[in-house]
């Protein structure tokens, strides 16, 4: 087991904030984020990061978090509406709070990789947990989790106990010295780092130390049920396939062919990979699998112009609104890539468009689709909007990110 020892004691360490008029009004509301321009004084403030943040107003406690001098984001809260004794039995109620709450996907023997703990929205601001079959996967966005991670590695044993743990870091987080950084074992015996889940009934391997994320996007789950719904028989176009779970659903849906499109061709290798491993299923076997590697909206615009066409297109683009000065182009991309994906669906097909940017809304991309709609000719008819999985729920107003939008597409006007 890697050591996760604390480099301080966080309970012995605390700081006293008093927020501004509207960071009081933010904390009362629940808000788990308090910015550093949100508060008014702090004392003292080279406290490092996972120090107890109490925040006062002027007569009481009104809330507990955790101290992060490295972020704007400079309090994680965990508690509003008073005092809180941060100890371990806060981290285990919570895990077993979250697990309750996603119990029918636990239970469910067809699907064996899950999120069990979804940052903000799960009341521990910065922290994810997700579970590959019995392996665990800790990610830290915040360096303030450090001095707090074996308390959270023993509650996580306690609740549901997994043979192995692995820490993976955002870009930001730099590991205290000595401590465990991206990609290290925590608990358990040494591997590779790729190993083999269930996607309802489908087999799929990620690579939990070194791929995005956790090593797979399991948020996008429900949304590959339904297109594989819709794929008997069908042409597939498959954009940003990543680890390529839309092109095996649609495979195991009965498409007929599934084209595969990433600018990594070790994505593309990842994405076959994993429909190769299925190919014990009918359908899958059936299936033609032609990749393209490339730029997407190169790509798609290529293919356009050739008068290529399929039955249903999925478009399922990184986020790229990263803040608030990148929203208008991310608005532009969007366009850019409905006009495209719309040329190149058959009169009668689906188009799925996807956005896991959280600074644009599902009316946003809508709007961005009717508008390449007019541009281009090919007018749709909208048939459903999805959003979070089980999961990965919405706990507070800014924790929405994933929707998808399905549009049937019409004859050229």
């Amino acid at each position: 087991m890697a050591d996760v020892s604390q480099t301080f004691d966080p309970q012995s360490r605390r700081v006293a904030v008093r927020p501004t008029v509207a960071g009081l009004r933010a904390v009362r509301s629940g808000d788990p984020w308090l910015f550093d321009g949100s508060i008014a004084s702090a004392d003292p403030t080279d406290l490092p990061a996972g120090s107890i943040a109490v925040i006062f107003d002027d007569r009481r406690v009104v809330g507990v978090g955790l101290w992060d001098p490295e972020s704007p984001i400079r309090v994680k809260m965990l508690h509003s509406g008073g005092a809180l004794a941060i100890e371990p039995r806060v981290w285990a109620d919570r895990l077993t709070a979250a697990l309750a709450r996603r119990h029918g996907l636990v239970d469910d023997s067809s699907t064996t990789a899950w999120r069990w703990i979804h940052g903000e929205n799960d009341d521990l601001p910065g922290l994810v947990l997700d579970r590959y079959e019995d392996t665990l996967v800790i990610k830290l966005y915040s360096g303030a989790w450090y001095p707090h991670l074996g308390d959270v590695i023993a509650a996580a044993q306690e609740v549901l106990p997994s043979q192995r743990i692995l820490l993976r870091c955002a870009r930001r987080v730099s590991p205290p010295a000595g401590a465990p950084g991206d990609g290290d074992l925590l608990v358990g015996s040494q591997f590779e780092g790729t190993l083999t889940y269930l996607e309802r009934g489908l087999t799929m391997s990620a690579d939990v130390r070194r791929g995005n994320k956790t090593g797979a996007f399991l948020d996008q789950r429900d949304n590959r049920m339904l297109v594989a719904a819709a794929c008997h028989g069908a042409r597939v176009l498959d954009v940003f396939t990543a680890t390529g779970g839309f092109a095996l659903a649609a495979a195991a849906g009965g498409a007929r062919s599934v084209h595969l499109v990433d600018i990594s061709q070790p994505a593309i290798d990842v994405a076959k990979a994993n429909i190769e491993q299925n190919r014990n299923i009918a359908a899958v076997r059936r299936c033609e699998i032609i990749a393209r590697q490339g730029d997407a909206f190169d790509v798609m615009e290529s293919l356009a112009a050739s008068g290529e066409q399929f039955d249903v297109v999925i478009i399922d683009p990184p986020s790229f609104a990263q803040n608030e000065k990148s929203i208008p182009k991310a608005l532009s991309s969007y366009r850019r890539l409905a006009r495209a994906g719309l040329r190149l669906t058959v009169d009668g097909g689906l188009l799925v468009q996807a956005s896991c940017s959280s600074r644009v809304t599902i009316d946003d991309l809508g709007r961005e689709m009717r508008i390449a709609s007019r541009e281009v000719g090919r007018p749709f008819t909208e048939l459903r909007r999805t959003g979070h999985p089980i999961d990965h729920p919405i706990g507070f107003s800014r924790g929405s990110y994933l929707k998808a939008l399905y549009a049937a597409v019409a004859a050229s006007v």
